[in-house]
């Protein structure tokens, strides 16, 4: 009997690590290895005092044929709530030299820096970053 005993109380603790590595796989809220190598592009830029709704509908017209670039994986557009001339692109690439060589070469992107000397107070602040870990819900 005390033989049998010992055994159920083993199975019963692999069975409970199993279903404990099940949930922690499931329900990952760390991932301290995140997945690809992409470069992440914080692009900072300032308006014109009255021309940040002019900057933000130009960057929108400029990120509709950004978004057809190969190696192009998402950006978020944010305006400072409490100063519309403060705008933040949060970008995300697949492919940093893509990005730093092709990509600032596209046509749509050098006319858009031509034209925003109408309402950007001067060139963006432009800053790279790696992901060096990644938090889930």
């Amino acid at each position: 009997m005390k033989t049998l005993s010992k055994i159920s109380a083993a199975t019963a603790l692999v069975v409970t690590l199993f279903l404990l590595l099940g949930f922690i796989a499931d329900n990952k809220q760390f991932d301290s290895t995140p997945e690809g190598n992409n470069i992440v592009v914080l692009v900072k830029y300032k308006a014109q005092p009255d021309k940040g709704a002019d900057a933000v509908s130009e960057l929108t017209k400029l990120i509709e044929q950004v978004q057809k670039e190969p190696h192009f994986m998402y950006i978020k557009l944010h305006v400072d709530p409490e100063d519309d001339t403060n705008i933040l692109l949060y970008e995300e690439w697949d492919d940093e030299s893509y990005y730093k060589s092709e990509h600032m070469n596209t046509t749509h992107l050098q006319e858009f820096i031509a034209k925003s000397r109408n309402f950007l107070a001067g060139p963006p602040e432009i800053s790279f970053w790696k992901t060096a870990r990644e938090f889930k819900p």
